[in-house]
């Protein structure tokens, strides 16, 4: 399906922050489940149905958010509604520290993360042995893990998910890390920094090793924060190692799992220039590059009201196709 833009959303700001700011976003409620990982921290899930209830469902759709998101974000509402409205199971997967509460070691969450998506995927999958189809949303920098854990483990990640859907995800860190340092996308950077900061400089509170409150403080961009936060935090020499290894546009043709790219030509934080073309990407993975959408945007209507159904229907279509293509072949066997 083509998308479309309201025509009072002429451009990718407008499109990207009346999305998440102005749209109708449906309403959902959590159960929220925690489990301690293997290190000692922990990181909690948002359910959209009790534990008791869920064995009944044959699907389960994963979510997992964005930069500084959680599952209140307007995408997050919008695609875990649409599951339930789909008689799946849906759960949002908040990256360590992002579900209101900060994180217990001395670590956050990073854009390349696949270890720890690896984990959390293979534990659904144990936890909820009974579901047949597992489907996974990766937003923004969870779209890029995503890609990336799906691009390491090729063929292996079959025995986990049944396909994929990135959304808006920056595979090229490097491109939107320049592109988030000038003109008006500083005012998503200090959107985002205005939280990560805080939350940095409280876990330096707690350990003093991991750098200075003022230096943290003073970041202005990315490069910056990455530089002295996300880089020596996560084992990376410096920003630039920490984007070339974590980027996942050089892993796209290795995925081994049908996977849908939804990314908007005109998304602020990673311009069109910066997709992958056919030849960098393998025959599982389909494009759906759209002209118009902003990041994380595509709302859709024809008045002033605005809606958020167009990308979870385009989650449904490709979920539903691929749990199709996996019934008839078990029904065959």
């Amino acid at each position: 399906m083509v998308y479309r833009p309201p025509w009072w959303l002429p451009e990718g700001h407008s499109q990207t922050i009346m999305a998440a700011r102005w749209a109708e976003k449906p309403s959902v409620h959590y159960h929220r489940v925690r489990w301690n990982t293997p290190d000692g921290d922990f990181i909690d899930l948002d359910f959209t149905e009790s534990l008791e209830q869920a064995a009944k469902h044959d699907t389960l759709w994963v979510l997992f958010h964005g930069l500084e998101g959680c599952s209140r974000s307007h995408y997050s509402l919008a695609v875990m509604n649409q599951a339930r409205m789909a008689g799946a199971l849906g759960v949002v997967v908040h990256f360590r520290g992002c579900s209101g509460e900060n994180n217990r070691m001395p670590r956050a969450y990073h854009s390349g993360d696949s270890e720890e998506m690896d984990w959390i995927l293979r534990r659904l999958r144990s936890q909820f042995s009974s579901v047949e189809f597992m489907h996974v949303t990766g937003v923004s920098l969870g779209g890029n893990v995503l890609l990336k854990w799906l691009g390491e483990r090729e063929k292996l990640a079959r025995e986990v998910v049944s396909s994929a859907v990135s959304v808006s995800a920056p595979v090229d860190l490097l491109a939107g890390a320049v592109s988030l340092a000038k003109g008006f996308n500083l005012v998503y950077t200090r959107m985002f920094l205005s939280t990560l900061i805080p939350k940095s400089i409280e876990k330096v509170k707690r350990f003093p090793e991991l750098g200075n409150v003022e230096d943290i403080a003073n970041c202005k961009d990315f490069f910056d924060f990455d530089n002295r936060v996300t880089a020596p935090w996560h084992g990376f020499r410096d920003a630039e190692h920490y984007y070339a290894v974590s980027s996942a546009k050089p892993l796209l043709k290795h995925i081994a799992v049908p996977t849908l790219m939804i990314h908007a030509k005109n998304d602020p934080f990673m311009s069109g220039q910066h997709l992958p073309t056919t030849h960098e990407v393998s025959p599982q993975v389909n494009c759906l590059f759209t002209e118009h959408g902003g990041h994380v945007g595509f709302a859709n209507g024809r008045s002033l009201r605005l809606g958020l159904d167009w990308l979870p229907k385009q989650c449904d279509a490709f979920f539903a196709k691929h749990s199709a293509k996996h019934t008839g072949a078990s029904r065959r066997g």
